[in-house]
């Protein structure tokens, strides 16, 4: 959760949404095929411990998606700025829409492979002119790999993100957004008359990259509830575990496990947390960890 001006889960339920995804993941079809392509599972929970309504790619304010085109695999997370609860918006509508929007128009083949920035672009211009106005803030992460030429594609916006690990190695690792402490980029559609008081980011204001993969590369995509509250070490010594993974299965066991060290970090109040170390560099004393929705997308790439 992000502070609304500037800025801006129960494992059953974690567990459920990661299911999901696994049936498309494991299937067999899809591992002989000699094109590349993700394996993936997902896991999560909302930062509110009371148990809420499911819904298929949404934790609490997060949102996630996952699709597959025959010249790319795409993934993406979004987490809604909580800061428009308070105005009697839901801050979960904007990210879920801007993330499903995405999927749908993976899954129509109107995108480009080699540019997840203008993928954010067009599902965030179909939502400024929905006929029914979809309020509200998020950052947003998406990564595309072409299966082509085997390269990563990425875009992102805010302080949601991705880490690519090989060997033990992170090789590359998104760059987070901020205006200032707490305040990341973001993509917004404000109330009438909100538009002079709300920051608003530009699609094209994301961070794009693009590099090859190889076979075995173990990519996590999570929203900050996951960044803010587990150091990277740790991050990297659990996907050193899914190396070169094929079984969806074995992934789906493993975010849960970083999905949950998240989700237990970010309610002790005595961790040094990155969001705490971070927030001391800024000139802010605070120890703990930070509660927030969490998000995990845990994949790996098979050539």
């Amino acid at each position: 959760m992000h502070t609304l001006w500037l800025t801006g889960r129960l494992l059953s339920r974690a567990i459920w949404n990661g299911i999901s995804n696994i049936s498309t993941a494991a299937d067999p079809n899809l591992q002989r095929k000699a094109d590349p392509h993700i394996i993936s599972a997902v896991c999560g929970f909302p930062k509110e411990r009371r148990i809420q309504r499911l819904i298929k790619g949404q934790f609490g304010d997060d949102a996630w998606f996952t699709a597959k085109y025959k010249t790319a695999d795409v993934l993406g997370v979004a987490d809604g700025v909580g800061g428009w609860r308070a105005y009697g918006i839901d801050p979960g509508e904007f990210s879920l829409h801007l993330m499903q929007t995405c999927e749908r128009l993976v899954k129509m083949g109107r995108f480009t492979s080699t540019n997840p920035s203008e993928l954010l672009a067009r599902s965030y211009y179909e939502l400024l002119h929905h006929k029914k106005a979809i309020l509200g803030s998020s950052t947003a992460c998406v990564v595309v790999l072409n299966k082509e030429n085997s390269t990563l594609y990425t875009a992102n916006i805010g302080d949601s993100g991705f880490m690519v690990v090989r060997h033990g190695r992170v090789i590359h690792k998104s760059e987070e957004q901020q205006h200032y402490f707490n305040t990341p980029f973001q993509l917004s559609l404000p109330p009438p008359g909100y538009q002079a008081n709300v920051l608003s980011d530009q699609p094209d204001s994301a961070i794009t990259n693009n590099f090859p993969v190889e076979d075995g590369d173990v990519i996590l995509l999570a929203t900050d509830g996951v960044f803010d509250n587990l150091p990277q070490n740790l991050l990297v010594k659990e996907l050193c575990k899914v190396q070169g993974e094929r079984c969806a299965s074995r992934l789906q066991t493993v975010a849960n496990s970083i999905a949950w060290m998240a989700r237990n970090l970010s309610f002790d109040e005595t961790f040094i947390s990155p969001f705490a170390e971070s927030a001391f560099a800024n000139g802010i004393s605070t120890i703990g960890g930070k509660p927030d929705d969490i998000t995990v997308i845990l994949a790996t790439v098979a050539i």
